[in-house]
């Protein structure tokens, strides 16, 4: 990014050696995997009845010292941790089971959960959950990655930054934790001494950096504090290519250079085994922050999407007050796309922000076509001969022989003599989405050939691609649409001038010119919510039932983002030995909430994770820069002529406003006891929660519904004639007078009482919602509430109402 928030970044990526492992029982029909074990003892962060460490007794520069935070006063020694006790539990545990039988422990899981990942048959698996002190086994499961002009978009720099003493101290002495792909150290972007500032490594963190052949002494700094890796569950599937994925904090793919918990790799993405372990160290570590760029492969099966290793790793980490976000995941726009969908975790989809590089071709129709590419524009704007790959082979080559060579990977199949001084036009297709062809390699065959420059249409199989614009050494330009590809080729045919016998052609008619690509354009109609970004409702289980959470909770810059790249990354190939890459995505998007996040910790340290994500969503934004609604994106295909409003089930709370977030007013406050008893009222849920907890549901005196925690929002999947919801707030600014207004779901009536109320600083009130269903409807619908102080404070709280169910529609 252009401006570096002073929050200091960790890397993640833990790994010990796997020497001469057997996976394997005697038996040849036995088949391993790797399970997660939890057990129903407490885990060491609760072992003296705390959550989060008070002091530093860990030097990050030295790794070889052992963490002598949180003794345990359960055993006799004075020298033993909770931390190795519970280890030597572990392996007590599997070598009374599996006496004798071979079995590899991956990982112990101790600070968060107390469990191991282990490497075991389904019958070993099945001899552990029978144990009285297990609580639960689940098999491993896959994970994927899900990024400039952003802070002047966002305001910052005369906005919260301004206000909260300049970008330079932004998030000073918040540690945030990022779960990704590792990172660059040499990288500019964390280099630590471009500041007169001193940053020192706060107090309260005590991670260490991990030194390889590929991350060495001294990668760590005052900005880049920690670097571990996680890959045993990786390795153990014979999948893990050290030199490709790199067995270090190292980036080798580029996804994660924006980030730095280092748990998923190019080659397969990631494993929940190693995302725990990752989860688990960065909270006894000390971050404040988690970011996770990372959505599972596919819905967690069972009672609920809410019962995963990682949501209930991450529901641990909001109770030691870590405030996570993640990403929403690519999967959109179609609805129930979502793949983060616990109430504890703060989900971010992605939206355009205004600054655009686009550049264009203009026909000799005087028709003009958009396109995009980072690329220089031809001279003068002069017009050049456009010639078709197709129509430039040599005698030797056919397409008959190579299938391919429209996409211009080879100059040795092009006579040049042809295609000399011409505007050369090749195929993009999807074998360039693949990686199978590059518009490198394009731009290297055009250069050989003496082109003036190359023009790539879209094959009309590449449908919603996301294609990003690409760096190009000389003139050029890729048209994205596979409608403007078809008016483009329409033309250089009706073009050709061809010998009226043998059909031969004889002059290439067509003619363009390419402005250029590289300067930026400002759209007014940003932000949009990109068409990839997942959607809600939230799905509560494998059925598909809706949850009664609201997701995504808002959208922040994902669409075409510069960001720091690795140098040897090649997640983007076309962006390979560049020290910068334009990325889109939900995982560039959760970075931003990330960032503005460790502004609010700093102003607010005593924020919950609940209470910093009431101050982003409450203060979100519902309009662009032209002062309209902000716009979603429906479909893949021609996705800016597929528009309409966006719902909260596009965007969530809105567009994240970083300088309202600071000064919110009122706060929606929700305890891990609250957490806990939504959990405990999904039907049949008390045993699958003890398992996870260790906590039985009876602690809970009552049970609420999704609807019924204390969000900054209004979800009802089912409303059955009429329900009465309440939300607290509480005041952390001065006393305030507020009156409230809102906007009813069709097919819904709404009353909120009080309509007016006085709170002072510090008091809490409590708001009545009451749903009164009007009609019958399963089409979701949306409202609002807004609370509007006579300090300036304004809140709005998103309102959503899936199916409607009115036994009196006449006096509804």
């Amino acid at each position: 990014m252009e401006r570096n928030y002073w929050v200091h970044f960790v890397v993640v990526l833990c790994l010990g050696l796997f020497v001469g492992i057997s996976c394997q029982n005697d038996s040849d029909t036995s088949i391993t995997a790797v399970y997660i074990v939890t057990l129903k003892q407490a885990p060491a962060a609760r072992f003296n009845g705390e959550l989060r460490k008070e002091t530093n007794v860990f030097n990050h520069r030295s790794p070889n010292r052992r963490n002598k935070l949180h003794r345990s006063r359960n055993n006799g020694s004075s020298h033993q941790s909770p931390e190795s006790y519970i280890t030597r539990v572990h392996d007590s545990l599997l070598r009374r089971v599996l006496r004798g039988e071979k079995y590899l422990k991956l990982y112990s899981y101790h600070y968060l959960i107390n469990g191991f990942a282990v490497l075991v048959t389904s019958q070993q698996a099945d001899k552990l959950s029978r144990r009285r002190e297990v609580a639960n086994v689940v098999l491993d499961f896959s994970v994927r990655t899900a990024t400039t002009h952003t802070p002047q978009f966002l305001g910052l720099p005369h906005g919260a930054w301004a206000k909260e003493g300049g970008y330079e101290t932004a998030g000073e002495g918040i540690v945030i934790g990022f779960i990704d792909t590792g990172i660059d150290p040499t990288h500019p972007s964390f280099a630590d001494d471009l500041s007169e500032n001193s940053y020192p490594v706060p107090g309260h963190f005590s991670g260490v950096c991990e030194v390889t052949r590929d991350f060495p002494s001294g990668s760590c700094n005052r900005k880049l504090i920690a670097a571990r890796h996680f890959a045993a569950s990786a390795i153990t599937r014979g999948i893990f290519n050290s030199s490709q994925d790199y067995a270090s904090p190292f980036d080798g793919d580029g996804h994660g250079t924006i980030a730095v918990y280092k748990a998923l790799y190019k080659s397969f993405g990631g494993f929940a085994a190693d995302v725990v372990a990752a989860i688990d160290q960065a909270a006894q570590d000390g971050v404040d922050i988690l970011s996770l760029s990372i959505t599972p492969n596919r819905r967690p099966p069972g009672l609920a999407t809410f019962f995963n290793p990682i949501d209930m790793a991450l529901l641990s980490a909001v109770k030691a007050g870590i405030f996570v976000v993640q990403a929403a995941g690519n999967t959109g726009p179609s609805p129930k796309s979502m793949s983060s969908f616990s109430p504890w975790i703060f989900t971010v989809g992605a939206a355009s922000h205004d600054r655009e590089y686009t550049n264009s071709i203009r026909l000799g129709n005087n028709v003009t076509i958009p396109g995009v590419g980072l690329a220089p524009g031809t001279d003068n704007d002069t017009m050049y001969t456009l010639i078709s790959a197709l129509h430039a082979l040599n005698n030797d080559t056919t397409v008959a022989n190579d299938m391919y060579v429209g996409e211009c990977q080879d100059s040795s199949n092009f006579n040049e003599d042809l295609v000399q001084g011409k505007l050369l036009i090749c195929s993009y297709s999807i074998r360039f989405v693949l990686g199978l062809s590059t518009i490198k390699q394009a731009l290297e065959t055009a250069k050989n050939l003496s082109a003036a420059g190359v023009v790539f249409y879209m094959d009309p199989f590449v449908i919603g691609f996301q294609l990003n614009p690409i760096p190009m050494r000389m003139s050029g330009i890729i048209v994205s649409s596979p409608d403007d590809s078809k008016i483009l080729l329409k033309y250089y045919n009706s073009s050709l001038e061809r010998d009226g016998f043998t059909k031969k052609i004889t002059r290439f008619g067509a003619v363009a010119s390419i402005s250029g690509g590289l300067k930026a354009n400002y759209n007014s109609s940003a932000p949009a919510i990109m068409y990839y970004s997942a959607r809600g409702p939230d799905p509560e289980d494998n059925l598909l039932d809706d949850a009664d959470i609201l997701k995504p909770n808002l959208v922040a810059p994902g669409n075409s983002i510069w960001a720091a790249w690795s140098s040897l990354g090649t997640d983007s190939v076309e962006f390979q030995g560049e020290s910068f890459a334009m990325m889109s995505g939900t995982s560039m998007a959760a970075p931003h909430v990330a960032g503005l996040a460790a502004l609010i910790k700093q102003k607010f340290p005593s924020f919950s994770p609940s209470e910093v994500a009431s101050a982003l969503s409450t203060t979100a934004s519902l309009y662009d820069k032209n002062g309209g609604p902000i716009m979603a994106q429906r479909s893949y295909a021609n996705p800016e002529l597929n528009k309409s409003p966006a719902t909260p089930f596009d965007m969530g709370s809105g567009f994240v406003n970083a300088t309202a977030a600071l000064d919110p007013g009122l706060i929606f406050y929700s305890s891990y006891s609250d957490y806990m008893s939504f959990l405990c009222g999904i039907n049949g849920s008390s045993p699958v929660i003890f398992n996870y907890t260790g906590q039985n549901c009876c602690m809970y005196n009552s049970t609420i519904s999704g609807a019924d925690l204390n969000l900054p929002s209004v979800t009802i999947a089912k409303l059955d004639q009429y329900r009465t919801v309440q939300r607290t707030v509480i005041n952390i600014a001065g006393n305030e007078t507020y009156s409230v207004g809102w906007s009813a779901p069709y097919g819904v009536s709404v009353k909120v009482a009080p309509t007016h109320f006085f709170i002072g600083s510090g008091e809490k009130l409590v708001l009545n919602i009451i749903f009164n269903a009007t009609m019958n409807s399963s089409t979701a619908s949306f409202g609002r509430i807004g609370l509007f102080g006579n300090m300036g404070h304004v809140l709005n709280i998103p309102l959503s109402v899936i199916l409607k169910i009115s036994y009196n529609t006449t006096n509804g």
